[in-house]
């Protein structure tokens, strides 16, 4: 499943439907160029239990498979659900008007679901 979204200067709020059981998922993202790099906020919703099965990143991708930036989740959110991380400074070519969140967990790894956010500066 691929949702698309137009960002610009203003955060603009991606809001996308459940995914499979177990994969974190992505509730909201959006995107800012702030004009020193990208800046996206991301809310995460997932089934943390603890240490053994937790969301434990995001990474920022391009349509060639080119990562751009990746925010790691240092611990479980158990009690913060849905709970949201942001990452600045993320430098993406003009060239490039389309990206991919993808979001991960440590059981299940990166999870299926991608999330197309069209750029623009």
């Amino acid at each position: 499943m691929i949702k698309t979204l137009a960002a610009s200067a203003l955060a603009i709020t991606l809001l996308v439907p459940g995914i499979q059981a177990g994969e974190a998922e992505i509730v909201r993202a959006s995107a800012v160029n702030t004009g020193s790099g990208w800046t996206f906020e991301v809310t995460l919703l997932h089934d943390d239990t603890g240490w053994e099965h937790y969301a434990d990143a995001w990474r920022v991708v391009g349509e060639d498979g080119t990562i751009y930036g990746e925010r790691v989740l240092l611990h479980p959110h158990e009690t913060e659900q849905p709970f949201t991380r942001s990452l600045s400074g993320v430098s993406i070519p003009d060239d490039v008007t389309t990206v991919s969140i993808e979001a991960k967990d440590n059981v299940h790894g990166w999870a299926t679901t991608k999330y197309k956010i069209e750029l623009i500066p």
